[in-house]
């Protein structure tokens, strides 16, 4: 991949890991996204994403036009600070999700294999559920090179 690739996603970055959520509209998926910014994440981007690869990692980064704007329900576009993560995990917002899986699907993303989940954003705690699923299931920080 050469240039950024757009993606609506909403993604956000949970120690430096990023989380992207999916899903179709209203599915939950910036309410989500603000329960794990309230517990510490930061915001990558909500409903549109940029992607691109950097030293075989696929990054997530803030698209221009919305750069640090999540939209709260009720409440309107708030402005958060943003960061770009190398993209660790999808969640895929479904109610129908499975009550017990053994392992996550692996989706291709821009041509890199990630870690994907179905996940009920009606099963509390929905954010701590978030947390642990990128904890069990995610990718782990690409390792820097000391120069």
């Amino acid at each position: 991949m050469n240039a950024p690739l757009t993606r609506q996603s909403t993604c956000v970055a949970v120690a430096g890991r990023g989380l992207m959520i999916e899903g179709p509209p209203g599915a939950g998926k910036s309410s989500l996204a603000l329960a794990l910014i309230d517990r510490g994440a930061v915001l990558v981007g909500d409903d549109g994403i940029l992607l691109e690869e950097r030293s075989g990692s696929l990054w997530a980064m803030p698209p221009i036009q919305t750069r640090g704007l999540l939209e709260a329900r009720n409440l309107g576009l708030v402005d958060f600070p943003v960061m770009d993560a190398p993209v660790a995990l999808r969640l895929v917002l479904d109610p129908q999700a499975p009550r017990y899986i053994e392992r996550a699907q692996i989706a291709d993303i821009a041509g890199a294999e990630i870690p994907s989940l179905a996940f009920d954003p009606a099963m509390q705690p929905t954010a701590f559920r978030a947390e642990i699923a990128l904890r069990t299931y995610g990718l782990p920080l690409p390792e820097t090179k000391a120069g």
